[in-house]
């Protein structure tokens, strides 16, 4: 288990468009794993390769849903629709959380690790963790989207 730094902002590798990922190899396994026990152990629904310093097309979402943990490699949102308003967070910017506007609904195109492309639909709380994090692939920071910022408590407010 490898637990790499969360890289804060503000950082140059943050607010920069990523490179495509073209080698799948153990390198990007591994990228993978470290990822995921990262956004795990810092209690995070979603992390992008940028924010541990790895300026590639790679993130892993995970909401603790049926879905499981969802690997997106070169991801492209194909379709959205609708809107949804919500509250969140990121591990570069700790203890800041907003109210963003994202779609509610999201078709997205991505590979997986081995390079199989693969074709995924989300709703909701997903598709809103989804938007987050390919957000970052492109040097997106939900910072620019925020519409009200929230304090602790009106955050624990919105989450009922």
């Amino acid at each position: 288990m490898a637990i790499k730094p969360i890289v804060l902002h503000p950082a140059d590798v943050l607010e920069q468009e990523c490179e495509d990922v073209t080698v799948f190899d153990r390198k990007l396994s591994k990228l993978l794993k470290d990822m995921y026990d990262t956004m795990i152990e810092l209690d995070g629904v979603g992390l992008a390769a940028p924010q541990i310093g790895v300026p590639v097309r790679a993130a892993v979402v995970d909401i603790d849903d049926h879905h499981g943990t969802i690997e997106l490699v070169n991801p492209v949102i194909i379709e959205k629709r609708g809107s949804q308003t919500g509250p969140e967070g990121c591990l570069s910017f700790p203890g800041l959380f907003g109210e963003v506007e994202r779609s509610e609904y999201v078709k997205v195109q991505a590979q997986n690790r081995k390079g199989k492309p693969f074709v995924m639909e989300a709703n909701g709380f997903l598709a809103r963790a989804i938007q987050h994090e390919i957000d970052h692939l492109h040097g997106i920071l939900f910072t620019s989207k925020v519409t009200a910022y929230l304090n602790e408590e009106e955050l624990e407010e919105s989450e009922g």
